[in-house]
């Protein structure tokens, strides 16, 4: 039986039953908890369970990304992430580090705005599509990737690539940062975004996603 008692996790808890009373007002207000109409039994509400499966999706992206994401550092040796979007953010999830002695500073668990960064830029153009029809999105998408520089931090440099669920929905991206002194467009155009893009499509894949999500034309010059 999944409902409780206010006495049973008072038990369990360790929390006097007006204390506890008060909590459980908290968390039924906010749907994480539902109280049986003819008990004082509690059960798990619609938001606690929502909450989870958002949790158990984030785990099985961590899951099937990080070997892309090793993989791809050993390729290139720059430092790569898994950025997912959280309300209105690009959240830095997950970090892949490389061995180089000059790095940019550590981005795990950091937040920005969705449109300062290519990592966030990157979530709406492929999400959006037909929404948003900026002349950037439009560009994102049909590049496959989104770049930007000084976006993060002075100085740095980031490639974002979609990555896709089996919904076709861009659940997250993958991004690669590193000092712009060391991504030069040479070196960015002949091996990097080649790696990314290559990545992307695996990742995608291992996610369970079939076929392409985006429409990819040659690389061509980056932008500056």
């Amino acid at each position: 039986d999944s409902n409780c008692s206010l006495s049973q996790l008072s038990e369990k808890l360790g929390m006097t039953k007006a204390s506890l009373f008060r909590l459980m007002a908290t968390f039924e207000s906010h749907g994480y908890v539902e109280r049986s109409h003819d008990s004082s039994e509690y059960k798990l509400g619609m938001a606690a369970f929502e909450v989870g499966q958002k949790l158990l999706a984030r785990m099985t992206l961590l899951q099937k990304t990080r070997p892309v994401m090793a993989q791809l550092v050993r390729q290139c040796n720059e430092t790569i992430y898994l950025v997912v979007r959280r309300d209105n953010d690009a959240l830095f999830m997950a970090m892949a580090d490389n061995d180089q002695k000059v790095k940019v500073v550590p981005l795990n668990g950091k937040r920005f705005p969705l449109q300062d960064c290519a990592a966030g830029r990157a979530l709406i153009a492929f999400n959006e599509t037909g929404k948003d029809k900026s002349t950037e999105a439009e560009l994102c998408r049909s590049r496959g990737y989104c770049i930007d520089r000084d976006g993060i931090g002075e100085g740095s440099t980031c490639i974002a690539v979609p990555l896709f669920d089996a919904d076709n929905s861009a659940c997250g991206s993958l991004v690669m940062v590193g000092p712009s002194f060391r991504m030069d467009q040479q070196r960015i155009e002949q091996q990097l975004l080649p790696a990314m893009k290559a990545a992307g499509e695996m990742a995608s894949a291992r996610l369970g996603h079939i076929g392409h999500g985006l429409k990819s034309k040659p690389i061509g010059a980056v932008p500056s």
